[in-house]
This record gives C-alpha cells, sequence and structure tokens, in this order.
C-alpha cells in the first residue's frame, strides 16, 4: 500500500482496509453509493416536477438546460480523467453533485410523460439491469472482449444524437432504441464484472480501493440512467 495513504488518517474510509471486506461486501458498498446517486438524481427530479420549478428554470430559460448539460459532461470528464489524483472525499463529491445535476434535468421528463410510465418504466428498467448485472457478476466468460462493439454502439448512438439536432431521425428512432437499450444491458454486465477485478486489483490500496468503488458506482449509475432513457423513448407514455 502507499505511505502516503497511511499517513493520513482522513484520506480514505477505514472500513475500505478491513482484511476481512470480502467481495460481496465491496459490491454492496459499490451498489449503495448507486441507489443513493439514483435516489438524489429521482427525488429531486419529483420535486422540481411537483413544485412548478422546472417550469421556471428550464422551460422559461431553455439555456439553462445546455448549461447544465455542459456541467454534466465536465464532471464526468473530471471525474474519471482524475480518478488516480484527486482524494476519495473528492470523487464523492464530485458523483453527488453529478447526481443532482442530472436530477434537475431529468425533471422534464416529468412534464413530458405519465407518471404511471414513468414507474413502470423504472421498475423494467431496475428488472432488466439486476438480470444483466447478476449475468456480469456470475459469469465466466471474459466480457472485456465486448468492449471494441460497446464502443462502437456508443459512437452510433452518439452520431445518431447529433444527427438527430437537424435532420428529422423520427423514421429510425425505434431502432436508434433499441441499440441503446442492447448496448446498455451489455455494458451493465461489463460493468459488474469489472468491480470484481478492481476489488482484487487494489485489495491492498485501501485508498484506492474507495476511490475506485465510488468510480465503479458512478459506472453503474450511468448504465441504469440510460438504459432508463432509451427504455422510455421506446415504450414511454407521453402526455397529450
Amino acid at each position: 500500500m502507499n505511505e502516503n495513504y497511511n499517513m493520513n488518517p482522513y484520506s480514505y474510509d477505514n472500513s475500505y482496509a478491513q482484511p476481512q471486506l470480502s467481495l460481496n461486501q465491496y459490491i454492496a458498498r459499490t451498489y449503495a453509493w448507486m441507489f443513493a446517486g439514483l435516489t438524489i438524481t429521482f427525488l429531486l427530479a419529483w420535486a422540481m416536477s411537483a413544485s412548478g420549478a422546472v417550469f421556471t428554470l428550464l422551460i422559461a430559460f431553455p439555456q439553462i438546460a445546455m448549461i447544465l448539460l455542459i456541467a454534466e459532461l465536465a464532471v464526468v470528464i473530471i471525474f474519471s480523467a482524475r480518478i488516480l489524483k484527486h482524494s476519495a472525499g473528492v470523487s464523492r463529491v464530485l458523483f453527488l453533485v453529478y447526481s443532482m445535476l442530472n436530477g434537475v434535468v431529468f425533471s422534464v421528463y416529468f412534464v413530458l410523460f405519465e407518471v404511471t410510465s414513468l414507474i413502470a418504466i423504472f421498475g423494467l428498467t431496475a428488472l432488466f439491469f439486476g438480470a444483466f448485472a447478476l449475468y456480469g457478476r456470475f459469469t465466466k466468460t471474459d466480457l472485456s472482449r465486448l468492449r471494441p462493439l460497446l464502443i462502437v454502439g456508443l459512437i452510433f448512438l452518439l452520431v445518431a444524437g447529433v444527427l438527430s439536432l437537424f435532420i428529422d431521425m423520427s423514421g429510425l428512432e425505434r431502432l436508434i432504441c433499441m441499440v441503446g437499450i442492447v448496448v446498455f444491458l451489455c455494458f451493465t454486465a461489463y460493468d459488474n464484472q469489472k468491480i470484481k477485478a478492481n476489488y482484487q486489483y487494489f485489495y491492498h490500496d485501501a485508498a484506492m480501493l474507495q476511490k475506485a468503488s465510488i468510480y465503479s458506482a458512478l459506472q453503474l449509475y450511468l448504465d441504469f440512467i440510460n438504459l432508463f432513457l432509451y427504455l422510455l423513448r421506446f415504450l414511454g407514455k407521453s402526455k397529450n
């Protein structure tokens, strides 16, 4: 373990350094952070919709939505690029900030879609996510071989998203959604398998183990959120 981490007792959560910390406990803590992020996002989105703040903040001033999206992208880039340099505390703060920014953006969906539809799609997302998470956790297949295909899928979705800003892509909407659903289901299995790899690699470095846990929580959070959005676009019932 890096001696610099041992010199500062406040640089990491001591519970991560316990020798008896099992893989299942580590996974549970990673998922606890993911669930915390999802809870913040959806509760904030609901609160802004119920209070009418979404109309004041996003609909009356649409440029704020673009600012929020840029801020979200910046947080993810900073989080990913500097995971080895900033402390675990900073990682936690960035993750929670991202969850809150996403909650503000998500409040729009409570305006555009029926609440019953949002709840149903959330439940369906949880079901699919759970199934592929379990597969990724217990499969003996090396899912890292999927990475090139997943990157190609992400590029396809990104290009389709950019093109939709300039041309009518409604004819390909269902195809795009199906690709998005498949891509993020596969990412769910892939990222769950990576949790085990991170645990084995950083087991003797408490500080890095903690940061890896939060980083994995962000990846799972993004998998769930994107899967939810593509299922919502594919099956959701919008308001008239």
